[in-house]
């Protein structure tokens, strides 16, 4: 029997089971920069910096935008800004490197091949970050990508992104800030107090999500867990035993220093703009 040799079509192996995960400061950053973009730019990108950790997740921590011009088959892109940026940024904090590159926008397009091309000039297997800026339905649609080629034996033929698991993690602090992000149109920036008082309807949304999975669970009507009876088994042991009375004084006593050192803050800025109106109408007479 005669053998033939067959030529197979093929994805190159990649790192397709990389995760990341990205801190809200990059979020910020990114959308900052796209407001501030020029008239005639359709998106922004930029470079993303971190670091990637042991267990082979990309942290990303910071990010830069990059000056770029873009058409329907080319993409320029200011390398000598790009550069001066980086050293910049390494001379603050040496440790974190180039991980990818983000764009704005809803998903990969055309040029976005090219430009992951040049990233991979500069790092191995770069992460592409998609942030939907246009929060369409109330919801960002943040996404991670990575490149994989596809050849044809010997031959690469093209590159497709693949979606990576993304992880974003924030605090209760900046997830009020991000929630307002989230919203077109806002009257104003919440004040300390009303961004406690989101924290606390959020907080008591969440108890009412566990009240009702325990009774639940007691009742028969879903399958204990194990590990969430354990999770709440310690975050109720971590709360401190004190009685109503005593939490009330605590927190008005809190609240009251708080209001102090505003009232104090406030006392200051008046004194050095008293002072500097005294010194004005002296240099003048």
């Amino acid at each position: 029997m005669a053998s033939s040799n067959q030529t197979v079509l093929q994805f190159s192996p990649s790192s397709t089971s990389l995760s990341a995960k990205v801190h809200p400061l990059v979020i910020f950053n990114i959308c900052d920069c796209f407001v501030r973009r020029p008239d005639q730019a359709e998106r922004v990108i930029g470079t993303l910096l971190g670091s990637v950790l042991p267990d082979g997740t990309v942290d990303i921590r910071n990010s830069y935008a990059v000056p770029h011009n873009e058409s329907a088959d080319q993409v320029a892109v200011d390398i000598d800004y790009h550069h001066n940026m980086l050293s910049s940024h390494l001379k603050v904090n040496p440790k974190e490197v180039i991980v990818g590159w983000f764009s704005t926008g809803f998903g990969v397009t055309g040029g976005s091949a090219l430009i992951h091309e040049f990233y991979s000039r500069e790092v191995s297997n770069p992460v592409h970050l998609t942030v939907d800026t246009g929060f369409k339905n109330g919801e960002a649609s943040i996404k991670a990508f990575v490149s994989v080629s596809l050849s044809l034996g010997d031959q690469q033929l093209a590159a497709q992104f693949q979606e990576i698991p993304l992880d974003l993690r924030m605090v209760e602090a900046e997830r009020v800030g991000f929630d307002i992000l989230k919203t077109t149109v806002v009257d104003k920036l919440p004040n300390d107090l009303e961004g406690m008082e989101a924290s606390m309807q959020r907080l008591l949304s969440l108890i009412d999500d566990v009240y009702k999975y325990v009774d639940d669970v007691v009742e028969g009507h879903v399958a204990p867990d194990n590990s969430i009876g354990r999770f709440i088994s310690d975050t109720v042991a971590s709360l401190p035993k004190i009685s109503p009375p005593e939490f009330d004084k605590l927190v008005n006593d809190s609240l009251q220093d708080q209001l102090l050192l505003l009232y104090l803050s406030s006392i200051t800025r008046t004194q050095l703009s008293l002072a500097e109106k005294l010194n004005t109408a002296a240099q003048i007479l």
